[in-house]
């Protein structure tokens, strides 16, 4: 299901619920809109607005949490003892729209808000960068911090760059020598996420690049078929491809095929440009409250509404 959360000062944002058989994960967003314009992403189209705060941030998660029943539950006494309630494995990753890192310290913030406020495992939350070279580093030595993935996305220096723009300042040799010296704690791996795009990256000597690149690190490759959205000059491949290319990977390291997930009403990787669906019947609106709360339900387009609440259409 796709959110879109209305600030204080009129700019939205979008979030994602993507229910699965044994987990729920929320995807959020951590700036409104993107500078870094990646090619292939819809909310690079949209440029850069700014900053989320730490409040907004993690408040996706806390009324997305909220709308669907997955906050957590107060504790059960049992014969004197207090146990933990239980509710749905919950994961939060930061893939929405914006560059976590260029906003890294109420990224922090919210993760610290996320873990004391809603107990979410650091190990349930991940953020994922273009490869900001200085901010991997600054990230890694914060004690309490999601996991990190790269978005790779090409093999080559030359695709990388025409792919996304923002990676001349940070060449790929470099962004694996930090990706080397990033300080992994005992529980974790990276990730690195490659979308294949149709006749531009997904080639098997792509996949053969890529897998060499990767092969001695402590890592595992996503690979996301393109997700295609209008203004948007990419195709995506073939099934048989992706498999393909997954099977050459997967010969050096971990590869796994993320399947598609919300592309009927452009949720899905890549698509979240804000306003193509508001108003047919797709898209929960949530509007700024009063200052004490980042965001309020006042509309309901995507969802019937809970018990005891009355959202007011706009």
């Amino acid at each position: 299901h796709r959110y879109l959360m209305g600030l204080a000062d009129g700019r939205t944002v979008e979030t994602v619920l993507m229910p699965e058989e044994r987990r729920q994960t929320i995807c959020i967003s951590t700036q409104a809109g993107c500078a870094v314009d990646c090619k292939f992403c819809m909310t690079a189209l949209m440029g850069f607005e700014r900053n989320l705060t730490a409040g907004e941030i993690a408040g996706q998660v806390l009324l997305v949490a909220r709308d669907n029943g997955l906050l957590p539950r107060p504790a059960k006494a049992a014969r004197g003892a207090a146990l933990p309630g239980e509710r749905p494995r919950l994961n939060v990753v930061m893939m929405g729209q914006g560059e976590p890192l260029l906003n890294l310290s109420n990224v922090i913030q919210a993760t610290r808000l996320l873990a004391e406020g809603l107990e979410i495992s650091e190990r349930r939350m991940t953020l994922s960068t273009a490869g900001i070279i200085p901010k991997i580093a600054e990230l890694g030595q914060e004690p309490v911090r999601p996991k990190l993935a790269i978005s790779l996305n090409a093999s080559t220096e030359e695709m990388r760059q025409e792919l996304m723009p923002v990676t001349r300042k940070y060449r790929l040799p470099d962004l694996l020598e930090a990706a080397r010296a990033y300080p992994l704690r005992p529980w974790e791996e990276l990730t690195f996420e490659y979308v294949l795009l149709r006749g531009v990256n997904d080639s098997e000597a792509d996949a053969r690049r890529v897998a060499r690149m990767l092969a001695n690190l402590n890592a595992k490759v996503n690979l996301i078929a393109h997700n295609p959205g209008p203004g948007i000059p990419f195709e995506t491949p073939e099934p048989a491809r992706v498999l393909a290319f997954q099977a050459i990977v997967r010969r050096s390291l971990a590869c796994f095929i993320r399947q598609p997930r919300g592309r009927d009403i452009f949720a899905a990787c890549g698509q979240l440009q804000r306003q193509e669906l508001v108003g047919q019947g797709l898209v929960t609106e949530i509007q700024p409250a009063s200052p004490g709360e980042p965001f309020s339900r006042t509309a309901c387009g995507g969802a019937p509404a809970r018990p005891g609440s009355s959202p007011s259409s706009t």
